[in-house]
């Protein structure tokens, strides 16, 4: 392992986090590279490799009050790498920006917590409490080797926290823009209607399978599921494939296929869900008669920190560093927090999410070094208040 002469400039460090081709799952030398510079400054370190996948938990400190950042190093693939107007793994930064993938989402807030944390304890000589680093390897991927086990394990060897925080990218257009309190629930789901396949020019000799499915998805898709809560917006249904297999213009298919995503709020679970979209199914069943079939796949529960104290340390911090209150939001994808809520109050607070997965994904530097600031502030008002 290679230690860093700077781990506490967060540009510094996230210039070498995005120098490590850590394409999921692949750990590419960024845990190798936070472990060595996290064990000099006093973290105990726990290599936890799950299946293919490699994570890192790091704690500095002991008892309460014990507050958890959370991360991931692992990045999403580049792309064409041509299409890069620097190498997507070079960290180069260009008119006060840094260049990278993984730059935004999220080696750029790991950098930022990291070296806030190692700032902390510098500064205070000790920490009272405990700050501990869940960083996975897996977000990016099937997240099934990542945070849920390296959890299972602190869960295990009583590191459970009393609060954290995701340093996801949260804010849309600048820093200091957008907590998110909690997320919308995601369920994936699978229609399959069967019929009888036949010969175009003799409908009547067959059943078409088409229309049913085309009626039914028209009644999931225009029946509002809500108009939203007090902390969510409205839940949506969205359609996302429709395949019937046929590449003959005169054969009625035997089968239709579709997908869909809900993306639903706190009035809903999965199981009024599935009876939602099942009893849609059997009434354009009843209408046109046919066989269906459904399956679902879960990828995430609806969850919601309500606004209290820890919500409140935080904003106060982001106040101070950027003269703004951040608004309390719900929205966007699914995230590793869903996992965490389990175990204890959480919330996301990280970059500017613009080109995120993008070509060219960049972060300024003024705001990796603003938000080290925050999560500096942030810590000291959080065991100021304990």
């Amino acid at each position: 392992m290679t230690s860093d002469s700077r781990p506490r400039d967060p540009v510094a460090l996230t210039q070498a986090l995005v120098r490590c081709p850590s394409v999921t799952p692949e750990e590419g030398g960024a845990l190798d590279h936070l472990q060595s510079i996290l064990e000099p400054a006093g973290f105990a370190c726990w290599r936890l490799p799950f299946g293919e996948v490699d994570n890192l938990f790091a704690r500095i400190g002991e008892g309460a009050p014990h507050i958890c950042f959370a991360g991931h190093t692992d990045v999403v693939p580049p792309g064409d790498d041509d299409a890069w107007d620097v190498g997507p793994f070079s960290g180069e930064i260009r008119d006060g920006e840094l260049y990278g993938r993984g730059t935004v989402d999220m080696k750029g807030g790991v950098a930022c917590f990291i070296a806030a944390a190692l700032a902390f304890a510098d500064r205070n000589g000790t920490v009272p409490g405990t700050i501990s680093l869940l960083i996975t390897g897996d977000e990016e991927g099937p997240a099934t080797n990542g945070t849920v086990k390296v959890l299972g394990w602190m869960v295990e060897n009583g590191h459970v926290p009393d609060h954290c925080v995701v340093g996801e990218p949260t804010n849309p257009e600048r820093l200091g823009q957008s907590i998110k309190i909690g997320r919308r629930g995601s369920l994936n789901g699978e229609l399959t209607v069967t019929g009888v396949q036949g010969h175009s020019a003799y409908p009547q000799r067959a059943d078409n399978p088409v229309p049913k499915i085309a009626r039914m998805l028209d009644r999931l898709a225009s029946d509002p599921l809500d108009e939203g809560s007090e902390h969510f917006e409205p839940s949506t249904l969205a359609i996302t494939s429709v395949d019937v297999g046929n590449p003959a213009s005169n054969v009625i298919p035997a089968r239709a296929t579709a997908r869909f995503n809900i993306r639903y709020n706190d009035r809903h679970s999965r199981e009024t869900l599935e009876a939602w979209v099942a009893a849609h199914c059997d009434r354009v069943a009843g209408e046109l008669g046919g066989v269906y079939e459904l399956d679902f796949r879960h990828t995430g529960d609806c969850f919601l920190t309500k606004p209290g104290a820890l919500v409140e340390v935080l904003n106060a911090a982001i106040e101070a560093e950027t003269g703004e209150r951040a608004a309390l939001t719900t929205n966007g994808g699914t995230s590793d927090a869903r996992f965490i809520k389990d175990h204890c109050p959480v919330v996301e607070f990280g970059l500017v999410g613009q080109t995120m997965h993008q070509v060219n994904e960049r972060v300024a530097v003024a705001d990796l070094e603003r938000l080290t600031a925050i999560y500096g502030a942030f810590l000291t008002r959080y065991f100021d208040t304990a």
